[in-house]
């Protein structure tokens, strides 16, 4: 794994002469900055390792008015140098980059102090002494305070020894495998184009590779990479690279912008966060305020909601939906910054939590908000040191529990891998581990394996019990009707889904025998018909009559007049004879006796054993019927595929 080492620290305490000190290497490339002899934009260098790899250096700038290039330069870094000069001390920057390191996650780092040839050793051990009670409770508590001069080279050696040291034993980042590359600068040079750089935050790429900058999805194809001014064909985490990019204009790309591979991030205007308000905040960050957001190399204006409270005090931790002015992509875990506009000062940050939230609607708050209240525990047992059988076990468990979660919060169409990556921050191979596991334990539905699409067992328990509810409502209304059709189930609460989850729905259904499979119909298996007595009596004069017919049954009219009943009454009546299969209908108003027009039609193949061809006359012949009969019957058998008209002649289909 590559390291980055980020600076911190008040303007003019020594960052960048320092840095000049460790590598040979000047930061501050503006004329601007040389002329006013501070740092403004971010500067980049880097150190060899003994195992021959290459520690990246991020300079970052000390004024108050470019700690927004501060957070940008933060973004990625492993470590931190905090850098104090001991002629002044800790001061307002110091404190701010120092909250700003631990609101972005990092956890580990050295202390410089710097200048040391301006005072005397009375003064340095008093300085010293008062930057150990200062870091008291933060991150850095431990971590060793070295004395060191730039202008002199005093204690540089050591210093270097001791980032050498530190780097060696870093822990490597458990992280995604998307490929994000948040840029920090944009330029172009003459004979290559468009380049861009910035620090591999997770994943990697490689040279040729597709790639989009998003949130805008502008797609270029990575033509080459640079890893600290060398050549390379990968890019990977932890890496700062300099990707020179082919189909876009140094004016299309802006900072903040994501380099990732094509459909693995998603935008949001919605992200909730589990947000801490610093102690040091002169006031609470109340409901509906506007903020500076920082997140990666990106700002953008941010409005704040609570949930259920309407203010956040110093020190405290809290759930709160954020509002973007711009669509933003992120990932499960990531770090942002929020800055107040009156004073501009650092004030909050957290993890992401939720980079493509539900609707939070007072409906659906209740079952939401309990499964997003989990969601950071299961973030830091997912990210828990696993040197032990147990502890790995552990984290499979959190990382399933975390699958299932937002699964859950995934409402009923579910998720697929690459949106399971962005909601979890997990690895590839370990979600479809996880999805295996759930699987297989019914916790999880996959409901479209070609896209790898699935969905939680309460999304299709809701699904299975919607499709129940409309076949209840159908047997109500119908009641007459033994069966329906698969296109009267699914019409209406399956609006606006997938068709292949639809067929999910119905199948666990059938598997489960909650609906009942007669032919092409469907019922419930508590569906039964039953007539009142008067209906009753009507169905079984109706198939006398048609039976007393036979093969020339009655005129329907004639019958319901002799029977005084009206043809709506009748109507249902019919239809259950026919669904029954005691009826045929041939036409309207002309119902067969089934037994009669299957005696028919077996005498019509009968025909075609020794025969080409049929027609009207030979029907007569075998039939002895009169014409209108002979007609319709000819007309019902094309109709239903038996026969095939050929001007007067039927041919038996093949």
């Amino acid at each position: 794994m590559a390291v980055v080492l980020g600076t911190a620290g008040h303007i003019d305490h020594g960052k960048t002469s320092l840095v000049r000190a460790l590598t040979g290497m000047d930061c501050d490339r503006l004329d601007e900055e040389r002329r006013r002899g501070i740092t403004i934009e971010l500067g980049f260098a880097w150190m060899d390792l003994p195992d021959g790899k290459r520690l990246g250096l991020v300079d970052v700038p000390g004024h108050e008015r470019f700690v927004k290039n501060m957070v940008a330069g933060a973004t990625g870094i492993d470590c931190v140098l905090l850098v104090i000069a001991a002629d002044e001390g800790v001061m307002p920057q110091t404190r701010e980059h120092l909250e700003i390191c631990s609101l972005l996650g990092v956890r580990s780092g050295l202390i410089a102090l710097t200048k040391i040839d301006l005072v005397e050793p009375e003064w340095l051990a008093m300085v010293e002494e008062d930057v150990r009670l200062f870091l008291r409770g933060t991150f850095l508590e431990n971590s060793p305070i070295l004395p060191v001069s730039s202008a002199t080279g005093q204690g540089v050696p050591e210093l270097r020894d001791a980032i050498i040291h530190h780097a060696a034993e870093l822990t490597p980042r458990g992280c995604s495998d998307l490929f994000r590359l948040p840029v920090d600068r944009v330029f172009s040079l003459k004979g290559y184009g468009t380049i861009v750089t910035g620090t591999v935050i997770s994943g990697t790429c490689r040279a040729g590779d597709e790639l989009t900058f998003m949130p805008p999805d502008l797609h270029v194809r990575a033509r080459t990479l640079q890893n600290h001014g060398q050549p390379a064909e990968t890019a990977q985490v932890g890496q700062r690279c300099a990707v020179n990019v082919q189909g876009s204009e140094v004016a299309d790309i802006l900072r903040g912008f994501v380099l990732a591979h094509p459909g693995t991030l998603f935008p949001s205007r919605r992200w909730i966060v589990h947000l801490t308000c610093l102690s040091s905040a002169p006031r609470p960050l109340r409901q509906r305020t506007e903020i500076h957001f920082h997140h990666g190399t990106r700002e953008c204006s941010a409005r704040v909601i609570f949930f259920e409270r309407d203010k956040l005090l110093p020190g405290e931790t809290a759930l709160a939906e954020l509002r973007f002015s711009a669509p933003l992509v992120g990932v499960f875990g990531d770090r942002c910054v929020l800055r107040a506009y009156a004073p501009l000062r650092t004030v909050a940050g957290g993890p992401l939590i939720c980079p493509l939230p539900p609707e939070l609607r007072a409906a659906r708050r209740a079952h939401a908000l309990p499964l997003i209240a989990r969601l950071p525990a299961l973030g830091a047992r997912v990210s828990a040191p696993t040197a032990s059988k147990n502890a790995v076990a552990e984290r499979d468990k959190a990382r399933a529990e975390l699958v299932s979660t937002v699964l859950c919060l995934s409402g009923v169409i579910g998720a697929d891998v690459p949106h399971l990556q962005v909601l979890t921050g997990l690895h590839g191979a370990a979600i479809l581990a996880a999805l295996n596991s759930l699987g297989s334990n019914g916790d999880a539905i996959c409901w479209d394996r070609d896209g790898r699409w699935w969905t939680s067992k309460e999304a299709l328990a809701s699904l299975v019990e919607a499709c129940l509810a409309r076949a209840a409502e159908i047997h109500s209304r119908e009641p007459l009707k033994p069966v329906f059709s698969r296109g009267a189930l699914c019409s209406g609460w399956s609006d606006g889904l997938p068709p292949k989850l639809v067929q999910t729905v119905l199948n666990h259904t059938l598997k489960r025998q909650l609906l009942c499979a007669e032919g092409e119909g469907l019922r419930l298996p508590s569906h039964n018909v039953s007539l009142a007595e008067d209906q009753a009596m009507l169905r079984q004069r109706l198939l006398d009559a048609h039976v007393k017919g036979g093969v020339t049954p009655p005129n329907l009219r004639d019958v319901l007049e002799s029977l005084q009943v009206d043809a709506k009454t009748a109507a249902p009546i019919l239809r259950l004879l026919c669904e029954t299969g005691d009826l045929v209908k041939v036409k309207e108003g002309l119902y067969y006796h089934a037994p009669a027009l299957a005696s028919i039609l077996q005498q019509v193949r009968n025909w075609f054993s020794t025969h080409d061809n049929l027609d009207i006359g030979n029907l007569k012949e075998l039939l002895g019927l009169s014409r209108k009969y002979l007609i319709t019957l000819l007309e019902y058998m094309d109709n239903s595929h038996i026969t095939v008209r050929v001007g007067d002649q039927r041919h038996l289909r093949q």
